[in-house]
């Protein structure tokens, strides 16, 4: 009786190299929330892409159906939506009320599509969902920055 199961290597192999991918994509947007000093950072935003990623690679492997495979992929959106409602606070400040991590709460979810395209093995749409997030914290942050700057004068 065998307690330890056979691994084919060659497949393990693919999966850390696709969870490695996912974690890599993943290290800009954490690197970028962690410099601001947001509610999830460098550790969250590539745990959240490889998590997805095991998740997906996983019900990819168990499953023989588009039909569960979907079902999985719904599972792991609906996860991913959660952790990234607890990055969203609400503040009262002297009677004013704002809502901040909104952006950051984005990049959660865009983070787990990113794990889910490395998957699925479409790097390109991970690639693309990693330099579009990416571009638009550091860029469009600049930019917000400045125009609250000008409203302020």
């Amino acid at each position: 009786m065998n307690l330890i199961p056979e691994i084919d290597w060659t497949i393990a192999a693919l999966h850390i190299r696709d969870m490695l991918i996912a974690f890599i994509l993943a290290v800009p947007i954490g690197w970028d929330r962690e410099k601001h000093e947001r509610s999830a950072g460098l550790r969250t935003f590539p745990l959240v892409a490889v998590a997805a990623c095991g998740y997906m690679l996983v019900g990819q492997e168990i499953f023989d159906s588009a039909e569960a495979v979907s079902r999985v992929m719904e599972g792991i959106i609906t996860g991913i939506g959660f952790i990234g409602g607890g990055a969203i606070l609400k503040n009262v400040v002297k009677g004013e009320s704002y809502v901040r991590g909104t952006a950051t709460a984005a990049s959660l979810w865009l983070t787990g599509a990113m794990g889910l395209s490395v998957a699925a093995g479409r790097l390109e749409i991970a690639l693309v969902l990693s330099v579009l997030t990416f571009v638009t914290l550091r860029m469009l942050t600049s930019a917000k920055t400045m125009v609250n700057l000008s409203e302020d004068k």
